[in-house]
């Protein structure tokens, strides 16, 4: 069995797409503890193992193309599966008071601290992965009612374009496992 150790290229850009047109899609499901490791072993849906050790740092991307036969028709493509992720906006804040910003943030920092919830600030957002029902985040949310502040769902491989690796792994790593939330 051979180990893949490069992506060939990422069915969402056009000249993949238009190469893989006739071709036949194994597809390889990750989930978001795998999908922030480089060396992993999947398989497909179609029952075949594929062995990928990728260069230390690097990282898939829904899409990517591991393995490639032209002269077969196939291909092997793979499937991010990342929960959705509250980003929290908190753009609205800047023309305010450096007091305001400064309580508004721990006010932000006690909600989510108190949930337990791993989360990632990114310039004026803080992304904060689904670990529990999205109602009872929503819930947590509305029940502090934070002024100045905005926020919504989105899709996790949405939010990975903006994101360092080590970033990526605080929100998805172990977000796939048991809930560190608790109620008091």
């Amino acid at each position: 069995m051979e180990v893949i150790t490069e992506i060939k290229g990422n069915i969402h850009s056009p000249e993949w797409a238009e190469r893989l047109k006739d071709t036949h899609i194994e597809n390889l499901f990750l989930d978001q503890w795998t999908a922030q490791k480089s060396r992993f072993l999947v398989t497909s849906d179609h029952g075949n193992e594929y062995p990928i050790a990728l260069k230390r740092g690097s990282r898939v991307a829904d899409g990517d193309i591991v393995a490639y036969d032209p002269n077969k028709g196939n291909a092997a493509v793979i499937r991010l599966d990342l929960s959705n992720v509250l980003v929290i906006d908190m753009s609205g804040l800047v023309d305010r008071s450096p007091q305001e910003i400064i309580r508004i943030s721990v006010e932000l920092g006690h909600a989510l601290g108190n949930q337990h919830w791993p989360a990632v600030v990114k310039e004026t957002k803080v992304y904060v992965p689904l670990t529990v029902d999205k109602k009872v985040m929503l819930s947590v949310m509305e029940t502090h009612n934070i002024e100045g502040i905005s926020y919504a769902f989105q899709p996790g491989t949405d939010i990975i374009p903006y994101l360092a690796p080590h970033e990526i792994r605080r929100l998805f790593g172990g977000a796939s496992h048991e809930s560190h939330s608790h109620v008091h």
